[in-house]
């Protein structure tokens, strides 16, 4: 039912007038929620792979300096100051970029298709490990509580993580708009709260200001080699919420985001590396004089004073539950887009706000992912573990957005050849340098980010594929409007008062239902609409360019109705605007015909059968198209059909 349309253009996103710092304050909340939260694991699990009996001054300041030029390449010079620019009438992700480079280049082809497929993929790998991390790093810092150490064993810390996750999956029905007008204003307090608490290591060990030479990080990978190259894969845990910056830019605008990164959340965050940098200096100097080995210890809450460890425990928990909801509500949006660009079946969408269609709930996805987060928890049992399974899966889409962002420079904004290598090639250069780190954890958990993406791409592959062929069948077998109109006439033929509208992926073809309609009841209406549906590849599409409408004869006129990748589609609510070009629909008396297709499994059709039950338990499984569509369901005629792939 729903294609893509390569030439449909959309009017430029509304300037976020007058409301610059109430979108500041909520991205930060809402954007940087991840990112945030990277200070409670990365730098402890980045020297942890450093450690070793020689471990020096050096190789601490080293492990700080990756820390803050990942942060500046990745974060700053890529996606805040060039990938934010190309984006998709103010809507940004990759799937968003993989439209906008089909508009530039004027069609879908197989490279950018596989390209958005994988990344989609891989965006929910890492979006089932980010909440099962993120919590279970908060909760062990009850470790560190003076006086509770002793009863947080991995058992009580299992089971406190697994409820505040249950809890969370469990609210999401309820929307985000009541939480989120608290969202910003709690992880600023958190923000401020990790910058405060890593002044005092840096004034005591001010020599970590090193770190801010690049030459500190180049000379640690070349003294430790393969050692230094897994430390990277560590690393890169420290910029893994850099997609969220592009994917959320349409919620917030690109200036508000930019301002709030360069002003005030990287400050927060390179203080707070510093910080936990200079404690491990000192915690270094102390062990060297007692002659001791410095082991890994939890660098974040141990630099805090004990009074404050307990509040900071609390506050960090927030911090997490709030970049948990960040990648929840991204996957809802990120499926929701997947299925406008017919990349996944029709699930339910319910919106939880009247006043944002952004704010949306998908029970399937959400229970998918509530499976899939509570089986990392139990499976891992500690944030050291599942940091082995986490990055793989980000870097993979930041490879991906990356050779998106090439096409669109070359073809969209037509840079020469020269310029645009000239200019991607070092950022892709660093996006390969990191997703190399990041293999070497494939043996060690780094496979499971890559299986949830492979299954994932199995079904978006299958479900693409058997769509296709599907389509494919019932156009072999289709009659073309215009030359079955002038043989609805006779005598036995009834016409029956009113309009009749056909549902069809096909609006120059006879469809489907109309066809069974006049074989088994002999009924004709004195009106028949044929409407199909088609996703722009842009995030919305203005009113006056929702329908084109196209007389057949007297009694049929082709109706077809564009929707952007960010909408849902409403059939009631677009024909209501088919009366200012004249065509009025009484939608109340309205028949609305449905065809209903299922797929019979057959031998030496080409398709594995595998493959063919895969596509046909999805098809089953797909939300009715009077539900998706907000057709009204007491004026519904379903025809159904069987066919073979």
């Amino acid at each position: 039912m729903t294609t893509i349309d390569a030439t449909q253009e959309a009017p430029p996103l509304p300037a976020h007038v007058g409301r610059f710092w109430p979108l500041a304050i909520g991205s930060i909340g809402v954007v940087f929620g991840d990112i945030g939260t990277s200070p409670l694991y990365a730098f402890r699990l980045a020297l942890a792979q450093a450690t070793h009996r020689n471990l020096g001054p050096d190789d601490i300041i080293g492990v700080v300096s990756l820390a803050l030029w990942a942060l500046i390449l990745v974060v700053t010079v890529k996606y805040v100051l060039f990938l934010m620019r190309a984006d998709n009438r103010g809507e940004g992700g990759v799937l968003s970029l993989m439209a906008l480079a089909e508009r530039a280049v004027g069609r879908r082809t197989r490279l950018i298709f596989v390209l958005g497929v994988c990344g989609a993929a891989l965006f929910y790998g890492d979006a089932a490990i980010t909440p099962a991390i993120s919590v279970l790093s908060a909760v062990e810092g009850l470790r560190s509580v003076p006086g509770l150490a002793a009863h947080i064993t991995e058992p009580v810390v299992l089971v406190i993580s697994i409820a505040l996750l249950v809890v969370l999956f469990a609210v999401q029905s309820r929307g985000t708009g009541r939480v989120g007008a608290v969202f910003g204003p709690i992880t600023a307090v958190w923000f401020v709260a990790i910058a405060a608490v890593g002044v005092a290591p840096i004034l005591r060990e001010p020599a970590v200001l090193l770190a801010f030479s690049p030459h500190e990080a180049v000379g640690f990978l070349v003294r430790h080699g393969v050692v230094g190259f897994m430390v990277l894969g560590s690393v890169f845990l420290t910029v893994t919420g850099a997609e969220a910056l592009f994917a959320d830019m349409g919620h917030f605008g690109r200036w508000p985001i930019q301002a709030s990164w360069l002003c005030f959340v990287l400050p927060c965050l390179a203080v707070n590396y510093l910080g936990q940098g200079a404690f491990a200096l000192t915690a270094l100097h102390a062990a060297q004089a007692a002659g001791r080995h410095l082991g890994d210890q939890d660098w974040f809450f141990l630099m805090i004073p004990e009074l404050a460890r307990l509040p900071m425990v609390i506050l960090a928990t927030a911090a997490t539950i709030i970049a948990s909801q960040a990648v929840i509500t991204g996957a809802f949006s990120l499926t929701q887009q997947a299925i406008q660009l017919g990349l996944l079946p029709r699930l339910v969408i319910r919106n939880t706000s009247e006043a944002h269609a952004g704010q949306i709930y998908l029970p399937t996805i959400n229970g998918l992912l509530m499976l899939a987060v509570l089986f990392l928890v139990a499976s891992f049992r500690s944030s050291a573990a599942l940091g082995n399974a986490y990055g793989l899966a980000v870097t993979g889409t930041m490879v991906v957005t990356t050779s998106l962002a090439f096409i669109v420079v070359r073809r969209r904004w037509g840079w020469p050849l020269w310029g645009a290598v000239a200019f991607v090639a070092p950022l892709f250069l660093v996006d390969l340098v990191f997703l190399s780190a990041n293999a070497l954890k494939i043996p060690s958990g780094g496979w499971l980010p890559l299986a949830i993406a492979a299954v994932l791409l199995l079904v978006m592959m299958t479900w693409v594929e058997g769509s296709r062929r599907l389509t494919r069948k019932v156009r072999e077998h289709a009659m073309p409007l215009r030359d079955v109109t002038p043989m609805l006439v006779g005598p036995n033929l009834y016409r029956a008062a009113g309009t009749a509208v056909f549902l069809t992926s096909d609006p120059t073809s006879a469809p489907m239902a109309l066809l069974h309609n006049l074989k088994h009841n002999k009924v004709l209406h004195e009106r028949n609409l044929v409407l199909g549906v088609r996703t722009a590849p842009t995030p919305r599409v203005a009113d006056e360019d929702r329908l084109t409408i196209t007389p057949v004869d007297a009694s049929f006129t082709t109706v077809i109705a564009r929707f952007g990748f960010m909408e849902r589609p409403d059939i009631p609510r677009a024909l209501r605007l088919a009366a200012a070009q004249g065509l009025k629909v009484e939608l109340m008396s309205a028949s609305f015909f449905v065809g209903r297709r299922s797929v019979v499994h057959t031998h030496g059709s080409g398709t594995p059968l595998w493959r063919q039950r895969l596509y046909a338990f999805l098809l089953r499984n797909s939300e009715d198209p009077t539900g998706y569509f907000g057709v009204p369901p007491g004026r519904v005629v379903e025809m159904g059909a069987q066919l073979a792939l």
